[in-house]
């Protein structure tokens, strides 16, 4: 072998030898089950297909968008973005700022309110109005208080929110009570007052654990009419509950990822994954159910997932 040879493998060589920087990625963990579920999916592909490296930082919707918005890797991703229920938050850091990119790979969402199958046959509930009913009522009126109750979503959430303003402007107020609570207490007070035959209805959405987990219908009701739906969020006004008003079903939402646009920057591969991401909402929810229904770990589910789903993972990382 020629000194230039000789050379020429040296520098090879140590060129190999040198150890590439991991990519680093903060994914923000939003409450509800099926957020979690995505986002150890998300982190399960770039910590074991493109050798990255992950932390998982719990937050509400309005702390994951600032901190995307700031750009300082404090969280990088929001793993389950709901439109038009966060619009608000969309509108200020995707329209307004452009610090903020959401993914063109959206999988469909559908919101409404269920009670059990057996509350509903046995008492001849089929629609939201129903619920208006004073028999009804009374029958879902735990605490004695003479006011039935029905979980509206947890603290934090926009869909929440409107769903406070859906209770009033459907009329319910005189019959119901609209519950905050996370959703663990909401899981945990389906599954007693299935077991007592007692009435309770909640906010329910697809892809959720819940219909894996239960037998519960979602009720009727009118039809999406955009001239009915007129919401301000609190982040947008003060008075939001006054200047609001919800009196129809929520249109199907579009649910997507979004990620800080400082991350290209600094993880290139970890972007471009994100980019191409896409699930079914049929996916989320069995991701859910094994979690919420069974007590599995996010990580070990969606471990098990991107290793049943390696051809679906390739096509998202491009090979």
């Amino acid at each position: 072998m020629t000194l230039k040879m000789k050379l020429m493998t040296a520098a090879l060589a140590s060129v190999v030898s040198v150890p590439a920087f991991a990519e680093e990625v903060k994914i923000g963990v939003p409450t509800w089950t099926g957020a979690q579920a995505i986002a150890y999916v998300l982190g399960e592909v770039v910590t074991t297909r493109i050798g990255g490296t992950v932390d998982y930082v719990p937050g509400n919707n309005a702390t994951i968008f600032q901190a995307m918005d700031q750009g300082e890797g404090d969280i990088d991703v929001h793993p389950d973005v709901w439109l038009p229920n966060q619009e608000s938050f969309t509108k200020q850091y995707v329209d307004e700022a452009g610090t903020v990119t959401l993914s063109t790979n959206p999988y469909q969402g559908n919101q409404g309110f269920c009670v059990s199958k057996d509350f509903a046959a046995a008492n001849d509930i089929t629609d939201i109005a129903d619920l208006g009913r004073p028999d009804v009522a009374a029958l879902m009126d735990s605490d004695g208080n003479g006011l039935g109750e029905m979980w509206i979503g947890a603290p934090g959430w926009a869909s929440a929110n409107v769903n406070e303003v859906k209770v009033r402007d459907y009329g319910l107020l005189d019959f119901i009570e609209p519950i905050r609570a996370e959703e663990a207490v909401k899981t945990a007070r389906i599954k007693d007052s299935i077991a007592k035959g007692e009435g309770y209805a909640f906010y329910c959405y697809e892809p959720h654990a819940v219909w894996y987990m239960f037998d519960v219908v979602m009720l009727t009701e009118p039809a999406f009419d955009p001239e009915k739906y007129i919401m301000v969020q609190p982040s947008d006004d003060a008075d939001w509950y006054e200047k609001s008003m919800v009196a129809t079903k929520d249109d199907l939402k579009q649910v997507q990822i979004a990620w800080s646009n400082s991350l290209p920057e600094r993880a290139p591969a970890i972007a471009e994954f994100f980019a191409n991401f896409q699930l079914t909402a049929d996916d989320v929810s069995s991701l859910a159910f094994e979690i919420s229904a069974n007590g599995r770990e996010p990580s070990d589910v969606a471990a098990e997932w991107v290793a049943a789903n390696s051809d679906r993972v390739d096509a998202m990382l491009g090979l």
